[in-house]
């Protein structure tokens, strides 16, 4: 039985891997971005080992939600599963940021900083990735005009970087991302070829798999298949460069 926090775990691919988890008979603290959102639970609520709250495009509420979970105790996995997809412009946070960069790589990089360390990371990636621009020179998009795609892009290419990162310097860690595909989620929208079921059984299996595959590190993974990502993404120069970036703009560091 395994330790599991699954963030954004309200709907779509964070509720299923969170019931599939459940029944599988892990203990699994699952997450709200509000209270309501957490009301909307159900018996998920009931059956997890814990619902946690905070909203990850705000940094204080993500650090007292790392906080809140430390204090439930180590998780075996964490999974971060919680994202923003296209905005349609710039969308700032409280402490100025693009919402969908806070979301998607801010937040996993400072909880990934701040939660006592699992033994497995899970990060949800996309396809999209592959479009992002490796370039660090204006990551919050200051001076370039806004282009919800590439932003968007451009934080999954982020935050799979990051994954890989982690793969290198923590070689006790598991750290792998999914590519889900473009599921019907309400983020994907009804019309949306992939299979959700297969999207969430691969980050289940990551989180809490007993075979060597999902033992392994440094994976791109879609349906329970390998995949090869970005080129940039093996580049361990520019995984260097994404980490300091990271901790420079959240001010935190990534421990050693």
């Amino acid at each position: 039985m395994a330790r599991i926090f699954i963030t954004g775990s309200t709907q779509g691919l964070g509720l299923a891997a969170a019931r599939t988890l459940i029944a599988q008979g892990h203990d699994v603290v699952v997450h709200a971005r509000s209270s309501q959102r957490a009301a909307d639970l159900g018996d998920v609520a009931a059956q997890a080992a814990g619902v946690v709250v905070g909203d990850l495009a705000v940094r204080a509420e993500t650090l007292a939600l790392a906080d809140e979970v430390n204090e439930l105790g180590r998780m075996d996995a964490v999974v971060h599963n919680a994202g923003v997809y296209t905005e349609s412009r710039r969308v700032a946070t409280p402490e100025g940021h693009p919402r969908v960069l806070a979301v998607n790589v801010l937040a996993p990089y400072l909880l990934t900083a701040r939660l006592a360390r699992p033994s497995r990371l899970v990060f949800l990636t996309s396809g999209m990735h592959r479009s992002g621009t490796p370039s660090l020179d204006d990551i919050e998009w200051l001076t370039r005009r806004w282009e919800a795609y590439q932003a968007y892009s451009d934080s999954k290419l982020l935050v799979t970087a990051f994954a890989f990162a982690l793969s290198r310097r923590w070689p006790a860690v598991s750290s792998n991302v999914v590519d889900p595909g473009w599921v019907p989620t309400r983020m994907g929208g009804p019309g949306a070829p992939d299979d959700l079921e297969q999207g969430h059984l691969t980050q289940a299996w990551l989180a809490a798999g007993e075979d060597d595959d999902a033992r392994t590190s440094g994976g791109y993974w879609y349906h329970r298949r390998r995949r090869e990502p970005a080129a940039s993404v093996r580049d361990v120069a520019f995984q260097d460069a994404v980490v300091e970036k990271l901790a420079q703009i959240t001010r935190v560091a990534l421990p050693d």
